[in-house]
Formats: structure tokens, C-alpha cells, sequence
């Protein structure tokens, strides 16, 4: 019994030391973030809607991206071609940079709103959609234990083209099939309401 003791403590002091050996660097994440700047601004606040905003993201979701446009299970044109030469701990260190920026905030359509926020928090009982707030956190902080995303400030447009890949099972990278799940049964309508209510989350 005291050897399995042992052999747990010493799992969980190895596992210790290779999280903190792997962490990434934010000051050197932020050297080399000259590559992402065209389309995700200095901070990571992207100021076209249609690119995502890496702000105040957890380290480890911005990694998991990462590693899965380079692998090809997260499929992008323009990002392949800007991961295809960063090493494993480019990554670590672009993502500890982008985790330690701020998001800055926009406002949610007025019209949009009131439906959003209650498919956000309550799901649609009728169709089975989840609440979205079940994943990603009452306030949209996401679970980064869990790898999922903060969604809370993020573009309304950037929001309802990811949900919409979902649905159509363009984009596949979502642990058991979570998202696409959720999304298949979204119309158009609650997924312009929703991602509408997320951009002007605070």
C-alpha cells in the first residue's frame, strides 16, 4: 500500500514539473506574435469581426487551437499557413501571451438580446438546445480545466460563423461531438440571438 503511495505522489510531482517545464512564457509569446497582428491586433483584440479575438483566453484552449490547425483536425486555410513552421513551445508561449491580455468589450443587439440570453441560460427545451451557460460559465468565462472557451465580448460574427460550421460539420474539433450536437439543433434565428447576446456579455 505505501508503494502505491509513493508511486501516485511521485506521478503527480512529475506531472507537476512537466506542466510547469511545458508552460508557456508571455513575454516571449508576445516577441513572437508579430506573425498574428494583421489579423488579431497587438493585444489580441481583433478589430474584424470575422477574425476571433485571442484576448484574455485560457493559455490552454489557444493551444489546443493551435496544435489542431497544425494537425489538420481544425481546419483553416489561412491559419495552417500560420502555424505550419511554430514549434510546440511557440505555441505554449502565443498562448500565455494572448491568456494575459484583457478582451475588450462590444454591445449586444438591443432587438436581439432578450432571446439570446434566454437560450443562453435556459437552452431551448422544445428542440433540446442546451444552455449554453452549462459549458461556458454563467458570466461566458468558459471552463479552462475542461478546455472550453470564454466566449463573453467575443464578435457576434465571428461567434455565428463558428456555430454555423458546427451545424454543418465543417468544423469538427469539439470533444464528443459536443458542439455539433448543440448546433444541429439551432435555427439561424437563435444562433444570430445568441451570438449576438455573448458579444455584449460583461
Amino acid at each position: 500500500m505505501k508503494k502505491l503511495i509513493m508511486l501516485a505522489a511521485t506521478c503527480v510531482a512529475l506531472g507537476s514539473a512537466t506542466a510547469a517545464i511545458a508552460a508557456g512564457d508571455a513575454t516571449a509569446g508576445k516577441a513572437k506574435s508579430a506573425l498574428c497582428v494583421a489579423c488579431h491586433n497587438p493585444d489580441g483584440n481583433s478589430t474584424n469581426a470575422t477574425y476571433p479575438k485571442l484576448a484574455g483566453q485560457s493559455a490552454d484552449y489557444l493551444n489546443k487551437q493551435l496544435m489542431e490547425f497544425k494537425s489538420g483536425a481544425r481546419v483553416n486555410a489561412i491559419m495552417l499557413g500560420m502555424v505550419a513552421t511554430l514549434t510546440p513551445q511557440d505555441m505554449e508561449d502565443l498562448s500565455a501571451y494572448y491568456a494575459s491580455q484583457q478582451i475588450t468589450r462590444d454591445a449586444a443587439d438591443p432587438a436581439l438580446a432578450p432571446a439570446g440570453e434566454a437560450l443562453f441560460r435556459g437552452g431551448n427545451l422544445t428542440s433540446g438546445v442546451s444552455a449554453c451557460m452549462a459549458c461556458h460559465g454563467a458570466t461566458g468565462a468558459g471552463n479552462p480545466a475542461a478546455k472550453f472557451p470564454a466566449l463573453a465580448g467575443q464578435h457576434a460574427t465571428y461567434i455565428e460563423t463558428q456555430l454555423k460550421a458546427f451545424r454543418a460539420m465543417e468544423r469538427a474539433n469539439d470533444a464528443g461531438q459536443m458542439m455539433r450536437s448543440v448546433a444541429a439543433k439551432m435555427t439561424d434565428p437563435e444562433i444570430k440571438a445568441v451570438s449576438s447576446y455573448i458579444q455584449g456579455l460583461q
